[in-house]
């Protein structure tokens, strides 16, 4: 069973979506197995958008990251990985498609409301930079029988 990482950021924090973007991925079956609100450090960013560095906006995504507490998810599912990006959208919301999380709440490139891992191999490294082992529980639904196929 595949694993991915998903981080609501700031602007749903302030904008109280975090509920209705959880339930979408709920609602399409997936599970979560990890769930923490935290409050991101300079580091900790650092290390994740270790990429940008060097862009003229990272110090901007660093303020607003650590902004307000974010919430950090650990979610299993089949092909979850490809699941959760085509539900999320394009990283600019102006032009993410409705009915895609960020087509639907967002209204910005930079406040885009959603982070999700772009491919398992990401994913298995973002887990482990934000969620300890003991903080992702395998636990079993019983309507997993009707969904993993």
């Amino acid at each position: 069973m595949e694993k991915t990482l998903i981080l609501l950021k700031p602007d749903t924090v302030q904008r109280g979506y975090i509920g209705k973007i959880i339930s979408r991925f709920e609602d399409k079956g997936l599970k979560i197995i990890g769930l923490k609100m935290m409050q991101l450090t300079e580091a900790l960013l650092s290390e994740h958008y270790s990429h940008l560095k060097e862009k003229p906006f990272f110090p901007d995504i660093v303020s607003f990251m650590s902004s307000t507490p974010i919430v950090a998810m650990c979610v299993e599912g089949v092909d979850c990985v490809n699941q959760i990006r085509k539900m999320v959208g394009i990283t600019d919301s102006n032009k993410a498609e409705i009915g895609t999380i960020r087509g639907d709440f967002g209204n910005s490139v930079s406040y885009n409301l959603i982070h999700a891992s772009d491919s398992p191999e990401t994913a298995e490294v973002e887990v482990k930079r934000f969620f300890k082992s003991e903080e992702i529980f395998d636990h079993n639904r019983l309507l997993d029988k009707y969904i993993r196929s």
